[in-house]
């Protein structure tokens, strides 16, 4: 059985970054497609990056330049690191993971983990 926890969330200010970790258990990392979402009050779930099996990536416009998606094997963990944070980036963060390829589309994920909340303050 996959599992998927997240951690990292918190409160910040504008400007400021975080580190979102995703830690993977019952599977490698590597095996699946694995994605970031998020989602705000009242807002869909929507998509922020992904990165494929072979470790190519993709991202929203939104957090382009501003966040990285990578996954460290050793740990077998996914980890979203958030630069030059804005308010608009405030929602809960998911982690996911799609045994196919990675797409944009949450309905396409597998897995999931719980969420953590990331605030950032103005």
């Amino acid at each position: 059985q996959v599992q998927l926890v997240e951690s990292g969330g918190g409160l910040v200010q504008t400007g400021e970054s975080l580190r979102l970790s995703c830690a993977v258990s019952g599977r490698s990392v590597t095996l699946f497609a694995m994605g970031w979402f998020r989602q705000a009050p009242g807002k869909e779930r929507e998509f922020v990056a992904a990165i494929s099996p072979r470790e190519s990536t993709a991202y929203a416009d939104s957090v382009k330049a501003r966040f990285t998606i990578f996954r460290d094997v050793s740990k077998n963990a996914l980890y979203l690191q958030m630069n030059s944070l804005k308010p608009d980036d405030t929602a809960v963060y998911y982690c996911a993971a799609d045994r196919g390829l990675a797409t944009t589309t949450p309905t396409d994920y597998d897995y999931w983990g719980q969420g953590t909340q990331v605030t950032v303050s103005s």
